[in-house]
């Protein structure tokens, strides 16, 4: 009799582990990426489900990835504003970072280094909650002088190699390797020149998952 009762407690015991393992590994399955940005990130001027979460979120499920993307994208952020908020925003259920802040400062002409110095604090943070980040690097114009843009553009490479991250260089690659600038303009931009319409934000996703897809496996 106690042999038997043993054995179905064995048996039990091991279903038992069996369900709570199968069960955790189902929860952990789905890989959560958090989309720190500015109006590129949030989607600015596209319909729901056409800004570049949704999209990327689709493309990386089409790569056959469990994921869910988080849009922390705010229209009109700054590198300071992105590290102010990231604390209330930066739950245990993030698995995954994208960083990508820094054009509304070069628009802004802050200069390069409270740039770099606000994102090198969202890094620290993510460092310091061990949370596998790609850095999204953006490309100023010469509005402010030929200086300016070399020393807003090395930000992002120096921090990569800094903080041991992986770095996309270009957020804009998809539509800046369209043609000439008239037809990429034209093509793929909003009439504001600024901001990608869906189709300028497929060309964006289109670049940018392989980064992600590496990063998430």
């Amino acid at each position: 009799m106690i042999s038997a009762a043993y054995g179905v407690l064995t048996r039990s015991l091991k279903g038992l582990f069996v369900t709570v393992f199968m069960t955790g590994a189902a929860q952990a399955e789905t890989t959560t990426i958090l989309a720190l940005g500015d109006s590129l990130t949030a989607g600015y001027g596209l319909p729901q489900g056409e800004g570049f979460v949704p999209q990327l979120e689709t493309a990386l499920i089409n790569q056959g990835l469990d994921v869910q993307v988080v849009n922390a994208g705010v229209s009109g952020d700054t590198s300071a504003g992105g590290a102010a908020r990231l604390g209330w925003i930066l739950t245990d259920e993030i698995d995954i970072a994208l960083v990508a802040l820094g054009g509304n400062d070069m628009l802004r002409g802050i200069s390069p280094e409270e740039t770099q110095r606000n994102l090198a604090s969202i890094l620290t943070e993510l460092r310091d909650k061990g949370i596998p980040t790609l850095l999204i690097g953006v490309l100023a114009s010469s509005n402010f002088g030929e200086m300016y843009r070399a020393d807003f553009e090395r930000i992002f490479p120096d921090l990569a190699k800094e903080f041991s991250v992986d770095l996309f260089p270009n957020f804009l690659e998809g539509i800046a390797t369209a043609g000439s600038f008239s037809d990429a303009r034209r093509l793929y931009l909003q009439p504001d020149g600024l901001h990608p319409n869906q189709q300028g934000v497929v060309r964006i996703v289109d670049k940018i998952v392989p980064s992600v897809v590496s990063l998430v496996r």
